[in-house]
């Protein structure tokens, strides 16, 4: 009999890649070992201005016409240009480059804005609050983020107490929670307040422009942790007829922004009580909270809207993972969910998971909605 051989039945059922496949998969680990790259180009772009300064050109300008507008310094000059050839590759700008350019003295190249660098010029709603994205993104470019990031597999060596309160890799690296550090330090806790309430005039631009029907037979509504105002303020200009309130903690209500006539600001702990309204808003609230806490939040919600006749909803906006066939959603929804786990307790939730904190909490129906891309729009009643 023959000697057994392990090697060769591997080498029988796997066969081996070849050298343009190793040489494929090396390009691939070097893009993901290069990635955080791609975030301090965009980072750099929008603290120069790149997407303001293009938009300012009529959507497109040639490097030159960046190069008079942008604050770059002389020497640093011919560096733009890779930068920007970096961007276009990475799909944040477009470039063309006419055949014809070098004899005719066109200027070479030009870079056009896509629509994702659209989203990161400093345009004004009709409020007067920016809508531009830029702000939450300056948000995840910081340090804090990022070195709360590469303590994951630390972290994850380490064993919890059942009993003590959830740690995350953000309170490892920081000794304190991601709202503490916002309450504590003034600039981080700016930074942060601003980035929330441009993802919020983002998103309540698109709820009330195209899920208005949401809001069909609602006369007054509760942001729960709704922050500055801003979803509570667009519903209340885009629907005069449902009274619009805020629940939040008393040191965010007393900082919130003047001229908020049209809202009403209410000091509070959604986890204690939430004030009676035919409907409860609770956009991008329950991925930050364990199912546990997700459950409390609900069941608060469920006895505010319960005090109507007929009984209300409560409305979620947050991300629902695999609600997309698309796969850059999913990656979206995916990398959403790593941040939740590196700096917060909570995590996004895939359907199967939000039945059944529903139905923990005493619902007995809801519907989903994908229509906000990596977020979807979910109607829940009692």
């Amino acid at each position: 009999m023959g000697e057994f051989r392990w090697d060769s039945v591997i080498s029988d059922r796997i066969p081996e890649p070849c050298a343009a496949e190793l040489l494929q998969a090396e390009a691939e680990l070097w893009c993901h070992a290069f990635g955080y790259l791609k975030s301090m180009a965009l980072q750099c772009a929008i603290k120069l201005g790149i997407p303001n300064a293009i938009h300012r050109c009529g959507g497109t300008a040639s490097l030159p016409e960046l190069l008079a507008i942008l604050p770059v310094a002389s020497s640093k000059r011919p560096c733009l240009s890779r930068i920007m050839t970096f961007l276009a590759a990475s799909g944040i700008f477009t470039v063309e480059t006419p055949a014809d350019s070098e004899v005719a003295g066109g200027g070479g190249a030009r870079y056009s804005l896509t629509a994702a660098s659209r989203l990161l010029v400093d345009d004004e709603d009709n409020s007067g609050g920016h809508t531009s994205l830029s702000r939450l993104m300056l948000l995840f470019f910081t340090p804090l983020h990022f070195r709360a990031s590469q303590t994951m597999a630390e972290w994850l060596q380490e064993e919890e107490d059942a009993a003590a309160e959830t740690t995350t890799p953000f309170m490892k690296a920081h000794g304190e929670s991601l709202y503490g550090l916002a309450s504590r330090d003034a600039e981080f806790g700016a930074c942060f307040n601003e980035a929330m309430g441009a993802d919020s005039r983002f998103v309540a631009e698109v709820v009330v422009r195209d899920c208005g029907a949401v809001f069909a037979g609602v006369r007054s509504l509760v942001d729960a942790d709704g922050g500055d105002g801003s979803t509570a303020r667009a519903i209340a200009r885009a629907f005069p007829h449902v009274r619009c309130s805020v629940l939040e903690l008393p040191h965010v209500v007393d900082a919130a922004p003047a001229g908020g006539g049209d809202v009403e600001f209410v000091a509070g702990d959604m986890m204690e009580f939430i004030p009676p309204a035919d409907a409860v808003l609770l956009k991008f609230v329950l991925h930050n909270w364990s199912d546990k806490d997700c459950v409390r939040i609900l069941k608060r919600s469920k006895e505010a809207i319960s005090t109507r006749e007929p009984k209300g909803k409560v409305i979620i906006i947050d991300v629902v993972l695999g609600s997309s066939s698309s796969k850059r959603t999913l990656e979206a929804q995916l990398s959403l969910d790593l941040c939740m786990m590196v700096v917060l307790p909570g995590k996004q939730r895939g359907e199967e998971d939000l039945h059944k904190i529903f139905l923990e909490a005493g619902f007995t129906r809801y519907k989903i909605s994908s229509v906000l891309g990596s977020r979807s729009l979910i109607e829940v009643y009692p």
